[in-house]
């Protein structure tokens, strides 16, 4: 609480500065006094004392001084004061603040005194006094009680002790350090004190006996000099205390004999001065400035003042010690400031007498100051102390000045001081940064504003500025006089003395302000933020400064400038400069982004400035004084600043932009216009700038301002002119034009209608021309080259990659390899269209891309420079690189048989190095790429044909037809509605029929889609038996040039009975400049070629289609390649069923007919070739029948049984009883083979799932023969298949069945890959099937893929003689689920066949059980050939797992029957749906393939061929030799034929029915040379190496 209590009253009673009242001229007294503590005795009392304190402030007399004691402010003051009491203490502790408000007048004689009293507890208000101390509040000399801490003496007395009586005890001690007088009276030792603090704030009272002393020197004369002397040494707070008084005193001193005290005086005065420059005591300044103001009277002073001063100055050179002189120095403010007053009360009181004698010692006085400051330091530098003390106080002389003389005398005086100044200063540069300071503050003093004045004092300011700027010292404080120089220069000002001033200027500072600014923005920015803030501060204002300037100058100004150079080398290196300067201006980072203002301002300067120069650019540097180096700044400059993003007025708003234009106008065109014309003067020069500006003056007319194009782009047929002259070519200006182009526009510049205006401009311009073929090959290159950078500028603003982004690139990067063979930009292109793969995964494409850049390089050790995301590295490194990149991205995109060549190319050369170890990995991941194919699943592609249409579309894709590989699981729709996503303003065609011109010239967008079969080249792996359909199914999609698409057609009239008999189909092939995959996922159509097919040749493919694709069905559920048996259970209910509803019935009513017979003899062969394929289906059908019997599953059983049911209605509507009557036997055979049966294995009989299935073509001709789908099933059965989920046995070669949705139709959208095969419906795939209603909509919505029964088979038409027979197969070969046969009729001869279910031992059980028996096998009739058309082919022979050998055989005929039944010819029901019959897609279209081999040459069967033996055992006959490269073998992609393949092995069938499968050791006779057969094995040769990326 005591602490607290302490501190509100300190609080409360802070005493205000003294500053403050002298400055006001009022008067304090205040004596502030804090008792701290007592020590008090026991009093012989057991216990400490309870002492109390009363303090009262008492006068000579004796008297007590009323009301003088405050307790703080809010209290009303009292007249003593008692302390509070602290309970038995005897060292209490109060510090309590008192503040006593004492008279002056009441000062002398009063002292303080204080009581001390005992509180008793036990007697309440009982108070005994037991001591008093005093202390006097002033000394008999005057001074009053000092400052600080005092230790009193307490005094006992008794308690009836009478103290009025004063005298009694002032005479004692009261302190104990204190004894008054000469009163040694022995004072008795006691412990008790009692200590105060006491503090005077005083304006009159002082506590210094020599201040005391000086301010009474009247009264002790003769201790003025000893007075004056210790003045130094009085602490400065009690001078500044009596400031005024002490002012007084001095001046009254000197005015009482100047002669004797004017020194002593003089150095007080300055004492003084320099006492108020402390920062302790700055804030007294104002209470000298007062005195001087109002209360000095020394009207004399100044003719003494003036003559010490000169005194001082006039020995500062020779005075070796500068310390007092320089603290002189320090005054002259204030000096000056008595001097001029002195002169101003002597002037009024005499009426201005002695003005020439003034102003004479003011003259000498400053003649002396230029002496002393035109001398240079030598030795110690004391003397530039010295000087640099008097600059800095300097400044503040002249307003003083100027209250006595006019402002041009004074300016001169000013002028001639600080031109006295020595120019160089070699050793201090403290004096040359004060020099400055003083300059400045010239320039802001009051003295430079007036116009006058101000053309005295510009020569020497600008004197000092530019010796400084030479220097490059003090920049910041340079920077800081120039934009006060400027500042007072008004703009546009008429007035005689500005435009004087302007040329000064010029004259002066131009030239190094130029440098300046070259030298700051040349210089590295320092490290600091503060340093880095500096430093931009500084080059703003300098470049202000610049601005300023050069807005201010006027025709004249800049004449006088062009006019001042003595050589024209001095003025090649001004312009040199200040263009340089110019583009440092123009730079984005020189002002802040936001500063419009300032930039257009500094445009419209540097405009103006360039038109003024340009002049004499063309008057002093043209014809035989051309210099290159300024016409190239020249110029540089001007496109620079065309190309300014300020002036870039089509990103304004409409409003800025018109304010922009009626205050500036367009200064692009200004400036396009000047370049215009100094190039039109350059004349033969123009060779020097050719092709350096052609970047340049290309980026100039890319700018969107028609006027600035019109003027600039007749400067490139310019160009072009001159080089052709030079050289007879302009190859440079191409070449460089097309390097421009594609950096300039990829930034988002030009537009088509630069592309339109420049093709004219130029175009209209070589008319004339004796080059003007080349002119247009040349303008026509770079008007194509616009037309791509255009599109793939508009390709890259979108947020996807997608097809139209890798499109565009691609046909900009073949337009860079092929038109311009530029190798760079066609590297760089690559990188770009491989990263826009990568982003969209296409990683197949991505390889194709990174390949054509590994095409380029070699496998040497050629050092290769840093390129793109390369390092510096050899071309051996690279290649490698390139190599690792491209194998990895193969594996990506499951691409493994391209990845598994790059493998073996990159293995030879670690080989060749002999690096195993990376020789080592290599083929272990080249094994891996084997196990890959083998083991993992690849989806084989859809593909898709775009038509762009219309000229809306991008140049690349205008008006031409593309076929696109889609994506995984993407199908029509899917396809078609990301087409639409990616041009959202196009049209979808409703049609394929080709478009007309109306379509091609529209202005929008017409899409035309539809599904494209793909027709691979190379049949014979594909045709090979007992590869597997992981390895084929890279050849089905792969290396395609070749598509095809069906559209059917009525010619003539349209039977309404039967709609087959007028039914044609016309078949489209199309071909791609580059095959599929490639670089791309879509290449454009280089050719297409239509054919129509007649009615009878498209039933025959429609049959040989759903034959191939029954057979391979049936081999996959007897290899177990299927989970279940429900696809196979579609396929076998829609053939059958539809013959219930009329089947192959409408084959024989449009064909087998007499009239059509008689009207088309030229169709005798296609008739029976249309009639083997019926009965051929019916045998497929009963054999597929037999087999799924066997793994139909319990609950499918009753649709097995109308299955077999329906069978028979089939039959006999073909007119067949019994197969064994009329047919030959022999074994089906079917595309994917059997279950393998050991070589050596016992003879057993054939069933359907140990028959040996041979092929009646190569497999090549059916890459889908795993497509199906149940959209064609009749009601009945496609509820029964429905929900079926039957479990077909385990095997280890199941593989998962993916079916499709048919695509019987125009409007078909989904398509499965031919490589994949799955146990599920196509309802289990999310693929409804259309009602009725809405098939009309959707075949008019999307146009027809190439997955149909019909056209997802790519038939093989071949010769009959190479056409395999099936067993003819009797009734009882049927299972017998007829309720109304008997029993015996049930039974069959257990004779084993190839027809029976299981071979061997298992057949043998079976049979022996009357399960299932299977029929004789009949005698084979002699045949001969029907070819259905002049194709031929080679089979594969399955002889064992691998067909590397090929063997010899005799032909047979292929005809399955010699004897045609009439009932072919009979009506029957017409079949419909996708598996309701061989022919269900006549009605729509047919995007089956044609035979692989329809280009090959014919070929005879031997005639007469006896038949071939049957091996078994461990025998074999020699085998032809074989040329089939591995699967993946490289294809030449410029021939667009693959590396020829040998033939494949077929097998043999022996002349009679065999009991086991035939040995296929024996090869049919093919194209051997010189009419001879090999039997002799050859060696595998290996494939020739080629590159991947002609693939």
């Amino acid at each position: 609480m005591m602490e607290m209590n302490f501190v509100w009253k300190k609080a409360r009673i802070c005493p205000p500065c003294c500053t403050t009242l002298q400055r006001r001229g009022e008067m304090r007294n205040d004596l502030y006094i804090t008792m701290e503590r007592g020590e008090f005795e026991k009093g012989g009392k057991s216990v400490a004392r309870n002492v109390e304190v009363t303090m009262f402030i008492v006068e000579n007399s004796g008297q007590i001084l009323k009301d003088f004691i405050s307790f703080g402010s809010g209290e009303p003051p009292a007249s003593e004061y008692h302390s509070f009491v602290l309970y038995h203490n005897n060292s209490p502790r109060w510090s309590e603040l008192l503040k006593l408000p004492i008279p002056v007048d009441k000062f002398r004689g009063a002292h303080i005194r204080f009581e001390f009293r005992h509180c008793s507890t036990k007697e309440k208000g009982e108070k005994k006094l037991f001591g008093f101390s005093f202390v006097p509040l002033m000394q008999e000399d005057g001074r009053t009680l000092p400052d600080g801490t005092h230790e009193l003496i307490v005094h006992k007395c008794e308690e009836n002790t009478n103290l009025q009586d004063t005298t009694r005890y002032l005479k004692l001690p009261f302190s104990k350090g204190i004894l008054l007088g000469n009163n040694h009276q022995a004072i008795k030792a006691t412990k008790e004190s009692f200590w105060i603090t006491s503090f005077l704030c005083s304006t009159k009272l002082t506590q210094n006996g020599d201040m005391l002393d000086l301010l009474k020197w009247r009264t002790h004369p003769d201790k003025i000099t000893g007075c004056l002397s210790k003045i130094k040494e009085i602490d400065g707070s009690e001078i500044v205390k009596f400031l005024q008084d002490t002012l007084d005193t001095l001046f009254g001193i000197l005015d009482e004999n100047s002669q004797k005290y004017g020194s002593k005086v003089f150095d007080s005065l300055v004492h003084i001065i320099n006492l108020l420059q402390d920062s302790k005591f700055h804030h007294f300044k104002p209470v000298m400035d007062t005195y001087i103001e109002s209360h000095f009277a020394g009207a004399l002073a100044y003719r003494d003042l003036i003559k010490v001063l000169k005194w001082y100055v006039d020995r500062i050179t020779e005075a070796e010690r500068q310390e007092h002189i320089q603290e002189v120095l320090k005054a002259q403010e204030y000096i000056f400031k008595y001097i001029v007053q002195s002169r101003r009360l002597f002037s009024l009181a005499t009426g201005g007498q002695n003005e020439e004698e003034f102003r004479c010692c003011i003259q000498e006085l400053l003649m002396s100051v230029r002496f002393f400051l035109s001398q240079e330091s030598k030795g110690s530098g004391a003397l530039s102390q010295s000087q640099a003390v008097f600059l800095s106080s300097f400044p503040a002389v002249y307003s003083e000045l100027l209250k006595l003389f006019d402002i041009r005398e004074v300016a001169n005086l000013v002028q001639d001081t600080l031109g006295s100044l020595p120019t160089i200063v070699h050793v201090d540069d403290s004096l040359q940064a004060v020099k400055l300071q003083c300059i400045g503050k010239t320039v802001e003093s009051q003295l430079y504003t007036n116009p006058d004045s101000r053309y005295i004092l510009l020569p020497v300011v600008l004197h000092h500025l530019h010796m400084h700027l030479q220097e490059q010292k003090d920049l910041i404080m340079c920077a800081r006089i120039l934009s006060n120089v400027f500042c007072l220069i008004k703009k546009n000002s008429s007035e005689k003395s500005v435009l004087e001033e302007i040329d000064v200027i010029v004259a002066s500072l131009l030239d190094i302000l130029l440098r300046t600014i070259l030298e700051i923005t040349s210089r590295p920015q320092p490290s600091g933020s503060a340093m880095r803030l500096q430093f931009q501060d500084v080059t703003g204002e300098f470049v202000a400064c610049l601005l300023s300037l050069l807005r201010q100058m006027t025709d004249r100004h800049y004449q006088q400038l062009l006019d001042s150079f003595n050589t024209k080398e001095e003025l090649r290196d001004f312009l040199l400069q200040i263009f340089t300067v110019f583009r440092i201006l123009i730079r984005p980072e020189m002002f802040p982004k936001d500063w419009t203002v300032m930039r257009l301002v500094a445009n419209n300067v540097i405009i103006t400035t360039v038109l003024y120069l340009s002049d004499a650019l063309r008057k002093n540097f043209l014809n035989e004084n051309f210099d290159y180096k300024i016409w190239d700044s020249y110029f540089y400059l001007a496109v620079i600043f065309i190309n300014q993003l300020c002036l870039q007025l089509e990103m304004f708003t409409p409003s800025k932009k018109k304010k922009v234009l009626e205050k500036y106008g367009d200064m692009r065109v200004t400036m396009g216009c000047e370049i215009f014309s100094m190039w039109q003067n350059l004349g033969e020069h123009k060779l020097h700038f050719i092709p350096a500006l052609i970047g340049p003056f290309l980026e100039v007319t890319l700018i969107p301002q028609p006027d600035l194009r019109n003027v600039m782009i007749p400067i490139f047929h310019d160009m072009m002119d001159w080089e052709q002259r030079r050289s007879g070519n302009f190859k440079q200006v191409e070449a460089k034009l097309i390097d421009k182009l594609d950096s300039l526009m990829s930034e988002g510049k030009g537009d088509e209608t630069y592309r339109e205006l420049f093709n004219s401009i130029l175009l209209k311009k070589i008319e004339r021309e004796t080059w003007r073929e080349s002119g247009v090959s040349l303008i026509a290159t770079v008007t194509r080259l616009m037309e791509r950078l255009l599109d793939y500028r508009d390709c890259m603003k979108m947020g996807e990659v997608d097809g139209k982004k890798i499109g565009c690139t691609v046909s900009l990067l073949n337009f860079y390899k092929t038109e311009l063979n530029k190798e760079e930009m066609y590297i760089r292109y690559i990188h770009k269209l491989y990263d826009l793969h990568l982003k969209a995964q296409n990683f197949t494409e991505a390889a194709y891309t990174l390949l054509l850049y590994d095409e380029l390089l070699e496998w040497s050790d050629r050092p290769l420079r840093e390129f793109l995301t390369y390092p510096m590295q050899t071309e051996w490194q690279r290649k490698e690189h390139l190599h690792l990149a491209i194998i990895q991205n193969f594996d990506r995109g499951k691409c493994w048989e391209n990845g598994i060549i790059l493998c073996r190319k990159i293995a030879e050369q670690y080989e060749s190095y002999y690096d195993y170890r990376n020789l080592s990995k290599m083929r272990m991941m080249e094994a891996s790429l084997y196990d890959k194919i083998m083991d993992q699943q690849r989806l084989e592609p859809e593909f898709f044909r775009v038509g762009f249409y219309g000229k809306k579309f991008p140049f690349f894709l205008r008006n031409k037809e593309f076929v696109c590989r889609g994506h995984d699981y993407e199908r029509l729709e899917a396809f078609q509605q990301r087409m639409l996503n990616e041009f959202p303003h196009a049209i979808a065609m409703q049609h394929a029929n080709q478009p007309d011109e109306t379509i091609f010239q529209a202005e929008a967008q017409y899409l035309q889609i539809y599904a494209v079969t793909p027709i691979p080249e190379s049949q014979e792996v594909l045709q090979r038996e007992g590869v597997p359909d992981n390895i084929k199914s890279f050849y089905k999609v792969n290396h395609i040039w070749k598509f095809r698409y069906d559209r059917p057609f009525h010619k003539g009239t349209k039977d309404k009975e039967n709609e087959f008999k007028s039914l044609w189909v016309e078949r489209t092939s199309l071909y791609l400049v580059q095959s599929l995959p490639g670089i791309s996922r879509w290449f454009e159509v280089e050719k297409r070629e239509v054919v129509e097919m007649s009615p009878l040749e498209n039933a025959i493919e429609v049959l040989e289609n759903k034959n191939q694709q029954l057979k391979t069905l049936i081999s996959q559920c007897q290899t177990r390649q299927m989970q279940n048996i429900n696809p196979l259970t579609m396929c076998l209910n829609g053939v059958i069923d539809a013959a219930v509803n009329g089947g192959v019935s409408r084959y024989q009513e449009a064909f087998f007919v007499k009239e059509y017979i008689l009207s088309h003899p030229e169709d005798g062969e296609k008739i029976a070739r249309l009639r083997e394929l019926m009965l051929e289906q019916a045998q497929i059908l009963e054999f597929g029948l037999a087999v799924h019997e066997k793994f139909v599953p319990q609950d499918m059983r009753p649709l097995h049984k109308k299955l077999v049911d329906q069978f028979f209605v089939m039959k006999s509507s073909l007119g067949i009883q019994e197969f064994s009557a009329c047919i030959q036997a022999s074994p089906v055979h079917f595309p994917n083979g059997s279950p393998r049966v050991c070589r050596n294995s016992a003879p057993a009989s054939m069933s359907p799932d140990g028959t040996r299935v041979i092929p009646r073509r190569s497999p090549l001709s059916y890459p889908a023969v795993n497509r199906y789908s149940s959209s064609s099933l009749s009601s009945q059965a496609s509820a029964e298949v429905s929900n079926i989920t039957g479990q077909s046995e385990s095997s280890d070669e199941v593989f998962n069945m993916q079916p499709s949705p048919s695509t019987s139709s125009l409007s078909s959208t989904h398509s499965a890959s031919p490589n994949v095969t799955s146990s599920a419906p196509s309802s289990a795939r999310a693929s409804p099937l259309l009602s009725d209603k809405h098939k009309h909509s959707r075949e008019n919505s999307c146009l027809s893929p190439r997955e149909r029964p019909c056209s997802a088979i790519y038939p093989t038409p071949v010769e009959p003689s190479q056409r395999l027979l099936f067993n003819h197969i009797g009734e009882g070969a049927l299972p017998r689920s007829d309720p109304n046969l008997s029993a015996p009729e049930k039974a069959v001869n257990p004779t084993p066949s190839s027809w029976s279910l299981d071979s061997g031992k298992e057949a043998k059980n079976m049979s022996d059980s009357g399960k299932i028996l299977s029929p004789p096998v009949p005698p084979r009739p002699t045949q001969t050939a029907s070819p259905a058309r002049h194709t031929t082919s080679v089979s594969p022979s399955p002889a064992g797992r691998s067909p590397l050998k090929q063997g010899s055989m005799q032909s047979f005929t292929p005809s399955p029957v010699e004897y045609h039944s009439p009932g072919l010819i009979s009506n029957s029901p017409v079949l419909s749906g996708s598996y309701s019959s061989g022919i269900s897609s006549l009605s729509r279209c047919s995007t089956s393939e044609t035979s692989g081999f329809e280009n090959q040459v014919n070929e005879q069967s031997a005639p007469g061929a006896g038949p071939a033996p049957s091996y078994s055992g461990p025998e074999e006959p020699g085998r032809k030799e074989s040329k089939t490269p591995p699967p993946y073998s490289v294809y030449e992609r410029t021939l667009r034929r693959p590396v020829p393949l040998p033939h494949s092995l077929s097998i043999p069938v022996t002349a009679e029915p065999p009991a086991l499968p035939p040995k296929p050791l024996a090869a049919r006779p093919g194209h051997l040379e010189n009419g001879t057969r090999r039997t002799e094995p050859g060696p595998r040769p290996r494939p020739l190496p080629r590159k991947v990326s002609q693939l």
